[in-house]
């Protein structure tokens, strides 16, 4: 598509699914592959798109933005005069980064991305490693079948690679004898698609899930649920739906990141790099948390692991421990 078609398509896109609070001086946009209503990755990158709005700025937003209009919603954004645009995914780097030249005012600020284009382009993101490895020796220790099963998309992705193969690596670790089987679907926000694959999973004995998906993780709690297994969340609304079964929720908090680097960008600081958060960063922000009501985790887990939890966390932050999983420690199946 060339880049009239590109500018057509945006405005289109534009006149579907976009809404924009107007107000004067600078203004930010988002762009999310889902819904902002999907209690999960959408929900999360809308959460910090009011945190920008708190600091005085403008906003406007798209959902459901289908891949093939990413760079033509980008370009749309900024020739409207956007000073930051968002995109909600790493899927969106390479649109930020086709469009970026040609808006060097603009900061393009990708979350979930793990690149940066100097110099206006940047990445942000919390260490999926980190709490990648501490899913994987969580449900390796709550696991009576010694088997463990997580559904994940966007296969290849950075931090898809690093959270689900962090997943397999520890888990590994903490219980050798483990199996720890990796499902791949092909619709973040299919959550039909998230249960068939959890229900598959369980059905080959998996007893503790978990993953990375946006609407889709819906599925995967609803068959931990329907089957009496354990699970790891991505929203605390989760903890509502299966008290029983979730065993934490990982929350992250993208307000904070998006608020640090939109910050920047209004006092006139562009990046072009990428950051990421962590234990190590918790005198700013660690990017995310464990959540389970008042605590990190359900009353289930006993005193013995979350105390290794704990113990994890204060080795990540010392940089006593570095995760570095390949695609290979990613790979679907068992």
């Amino acid at each position: 598509m060339g880049r009239a078609g590109r500018l057509l398509a945006a405005i289109v896109l534009g006149l579907v699914c976009t809404k924009v609070a107007r107000a004067d001086g600078m203004k930010a946009a988002m762009l999310l592959p889902g819904s902002i209503n999907d209690q999960s990755w959408n929900a999360l990158g809308y959460s910090g798109l009011m945190k920008i709005k708190s600091l005085g700025i403008a906003t406007a937003y798209s959902e459901n933005v289908p891949d093939s209009d990413d760079t033509a919603s980008m370009e749309d954004y900024a020739r409207q005069g956007y000073g930051i645009i968002l995109g909600h995914s790493g899927r969106f780097l390479s649109a930020a980064e086709q469009v970026g030249p040609d808006y060097p005012k603009v900061q393009f600020i990708i979350g979930g991305g793990a690149g940066g284009q100097a110099p206006n382009v940047m990445s942000i993101d919390f260490n999926n490693a980190e709490f990648g490895c501490q899913i994987g020796v969580l449900a390796a220790r709550m696991s009576k079948t010694g088997k463990v099963g997580g559904v994940y998309g966007l296969e290849g992705l950075p931090n898809i690679v690093a959270q689900a193969g962090a997943f397999r690596l520890c888990a590994r670790k903490a219980r050798p004898d483990i199996t720890v089987t990796i499902i791949y679907i092909k619709d973040m926000e299919d959550a039909a698609s998230g249960k068939e694959a959890a229900l598959s999973l369980i059905a080959n004995g998996a007893d503790v899930l978990t993953g990375k998906l946006n609407a889709a993780m819906n599925g995967v709690i609803a068959a931990a649920k329907e089957k009496g297994v354990y699970a790891t969340a991505r929203s605390v609304d989760s903890i509502a739906t299966a008290p029983k079964q979730v065993l934490t929720a990982l929350v992250e908090h993208w307000g904070d990141m998006y608020g640090a680097a939109a910050a920047d960008a209004k006092a006139g600081h562009l990046s072009g790099s990428f950051v990421q958060y962590g234990y190590a960063t918790a005198d700013r922000t660690t990017g995310a948390n464990f959540v389970y009501g008042s605590g990190e985790f359900s009353p289930a887990v006993p005193k013995p692991v979350v105390d290794e939890l704990m113990a994890m966390q204060k080795t990540f932050a010392a940089g006593g421990m570095k995760i570095t999983p390949t695609r290979e420690d990613a790979r679907g199946g068992s």
